[in-house]
């Protein structure tokens, strides 16, 4: 029997790792609940073509499930949280308030996660509105005259109050099940989307070739994101410190690994990219007259083509962007981490390096140098779709980079809690 199917067994039988694997999976059931109850005054016809002829729609529907899709009450999905997570990573090292509550431990991040929540709500109205007005424009809402009326502030609210679940029932999943719980809710509603893509191919007649060339890819580039997702560079670092024994003053020393991943970013930057890029495209989307010669309509014609996902001048940004936003974040959170002071407080050392600034020094170059890998596979994962496209001309059932990052990455971190919980136990680990 596989090691795998033994190791899932062995985690079945144990029954608190049982009972939080029910809790999780009984929790994105829910959510896929949530996901499918609508609004009210929705032209359902108006919103599937509003889908295809915008990409910013497709994208921020990642971060919803697939509710957006729906229009549901979930349709702003976890998106505002995750924006005023990245905004609070951001300004800690600029604001010293928040920089000293990060330094505070569990109870710093405590007060951290509840800032973020009150950040979350702006921002979730605002996108909200954004939404709905970008939807309204495509006529998706012909029931009722949409504005800031009773309707549309019901709608709005219902949207808020939606977010606000997914993510109690994100970190209730966090508190009491397995994983990272909104990546789970990301992860849920990517995975439901799946059988939808998979039965087009069912569809596509004399693809043959191009199913085939289109799964070797796929299967080529989830290889991809697993090696870069676990390679790290292993940094040797000694401890010294010195006890009293007998009377006498002695030192005693060990070793350790410090491990500096090559991908620390994550799907971060795609996710910034892709929503700079699809941007402007959206913004000159309004100003767009098919009927009118001026230099402005021409302007906003231009951007809007030039930044369409089917040509290549996009394709070229988003890489460019995804290098650049990879660095940024990477050395941000790099520098929040304090390394090299936190070694000195432990009495570490790295060989060869002396300690303070020398050290800080030494790992902003490693940081730098192993970076290069991590943001041209990220810029590489992120255009890999483009290319597919154009070798198997199905555009249909080409996942996003994006999806497969999530899917990946939050597989291998449940994968990873999962084997924490059986090693406890005494159990063969999935990952052995």
């Amino acid at each position: 029997m596989p090691k795998l199917l033994l190791s899932l067994i062995a985690a079945i039988q144990i029954p608190d790792l049982r009972n939080k694997i029910i809790f999780t999976l009984s929790m994105l059931i829910i959510f896929r609940f949530v996901a499918h109850v609508p609004v009210p005054g929705v032209d359902t016809q108006a919103l599937s073509q509003a889908f295809q002829q915008n990409a910013l729609l497709g994208f921020l529907d990642l971060f919803s499930g697939g509710a957006l899709r729906n229009l549901s009450i979930a349709a702003l999905g976890v998106y505002p949280y995750i924006t005023a997570s990245i905004v609070i990573q951001i300004l800690t090292p600029a604001i010293p308030q928040l920089k000293e509550l990060s330094q505070e431990g569990e109870l710093g991040r405590q007060r951290i996660n509840q800032i973020t929540h009150y950040i979350m709500i702006p921002i979730a109205l605002l996108q909200g509105w954004g939404q709905l007005t970008l939807l309204n424009q495509a006529g998706v809402f012909n029931s009722f005259d949409f504005g800031l009326n009773f309707i549309t502030l019901t709608i709005m609210v219902s949207m808020v109050a939606g977010t606000v679940f997914l993510v109690w029932l994100g970190e209730l999943i966090s508190e009491k099940g397995l994983g990272n719980g909104v990546s789970l809710i990301i992860f849920g509603g990517i995975v439901s989307n799946l059988p939808n893509i998979l039965g087009q191919g069912f569809y596509l007649q004399n693809a043959t070739g191009s199913l085939i060339i289109l799964i070797g890819f796929t299967a080529a580039i989830i290889f991809t994101i697993v090696l870069f997702s676990e390679a790290v560079r292993r940094i040797p670092v000694q401890y010294g410190k010195t006890i009293m024994r007998g009377g006498q003053v002695q030192k005693q020393s060990g070793s350790s690994i410090l491990p500096i991943k090559v991908n620390s970013a994550g799907m971060i930057p795609l996710i910034f990219a892709f929503s700079i890029v699809i941007l402007p495209a959206t913004i000159a989307g309004f100003f767009v007259n098919p009927l009118s010669t001026s230099f402005g309509s021409n302007l906003a014609k231009s951007i809007s083509n030039s930044l369409n996902p089917t040509n290549f001048p996009y394709w070229i940004l988003v890489f460019i962007l995804v290098v650049i936003f990879t660095f940024f974040y990477t050395l941000v959170t790099f520098q929040q981490q304090n390394l090299s002071e936190n070694l000195q407080k432990q009495s570490g050392f790295i060989p060869g390096i002396r300690p303070g600034v020398p050290t800080q020094e030494y790992l902003n170059k490693v940081i730098v140098r192993i970076t290069w890998a991590g943001a041209l596979f990220l810029g590489g994962v992120a255009i890999a779709p483009f290319f597919i496209t154009g070798l198997t001309e199905i555009r249909s059932l080409t996942l996003s980079s994006t999806s497969l990052l999530i899917m990946v990455g939050v597989a291998l971190d449940t994968m990873r809690q999962l084997e924490s919980q059986l090693l406890m136990r005494n159990y063969q680990g999935f990952m052995d």
